[in-house]
């Protein structure tokens, strides 16, 4: 007996036609992840009047950003929270794509570290602008773990997902080549950007792997999301032939 999740028909001539769809609308929320961040990100570097602290910033310049630009500290801290309430929504429709092949989304497991530890840094992030960020030591302590959870830590959250992305689009064909092997790329970046902790040079593997993989999830996420809406928007009558 047929369920009515994942079945797609239409009426095709004489045929009626039943095709299986991994198809999700919520698969949107991928492009909302990275649009998100990035408006969080763009604004507030347009609001701040001072440049926004490296990891490796005395306290006074963590504390003059944090406590001197509350405003766009905050915008940012909004940004990531949607970013990362679209990311746990997007590990779902990934999930779900992936278990199409029947082989499972063990695997995804680890791509929820995405959403988690991009929420994590985000509430570090408020705490900085709270009353938390006004002490040299608490300050410094902060920047580091915020730095530690939304940078290489989400980026391994972060590639697991892209990667696994890439994999099950290709697998089940519902993703371009290309699409898929530039997530497959996105990921081994992401994946790489812990070094930073041994290499500090390597520290350019997290935004590298970061704005790629929002790249290549937006466009996956319109992709799956918007043929969703396409196909439940009804049976459909072909001419019929004589």
């Amino acid at each position: 007996m047929l369920s009515k999740r994942g079945i797609g028909t239409y009426v095709a001539g004489d045929n009626l036609v039943t095709s299986p769809s991994s198809r999700d609308s919520g698969a949107l929320s991928g492009i909302l992840a990275g649009i998100s961040f990035v408006c969080g990100v763009a604004g507030a570097m347009a609001l701040a009047d001072s440049p926004y602290p490296r990891p490796c910033s005395e306290p006074a310049e963590i504390r003059r950003y944090f406590r001197g630009n509350f405003g766009a500290a905050r915008l940012s801290v909004v940004g990531q929270l949607i970013s990362a309430a679209s990311l746990a929504r997007f590990t779902a429709s990934v999930a779900r794509l992936a278990e199409r092949p029947g082989r499972g989304s063990r695997g995804l497991r680890a791509a929820t570290l995405a959403a988690a530890s991009l929420t994590a840094s985000a509430l570090l992030s408020a705490a900085l602008s709270g009353r938390r960020g006004e002490q040299d030591a608490s300050a410094a302590a902060l920047h580091k773990l915020m730095f530690a959870a939304g940078g290489p830590v989400h980026g391994v959250g972060f590639g697991v997902l892209i990667g696994s992305l890439g994999l099950a689009g290709l697998r089940t064909g519902e993703l371009p080549r290309p699409l898929a092997l530039a997530g497959w790329a996105s990921a081994g970046t992401g994946l790489l950007s812990p070094l930073y902790f041994v290499w500090q040079p390597a520290a350019w593997f997290i935004p590298a792997g970061r704005f790629s993989g929002l790249l290549v999830g937006g466009i996956a996420g319109v992709r799956l999301g918007l043929a969703f809406a396409k196909q439940s928007s009804g049976p459909r009558l072909g001419s019929r032939r004589r």
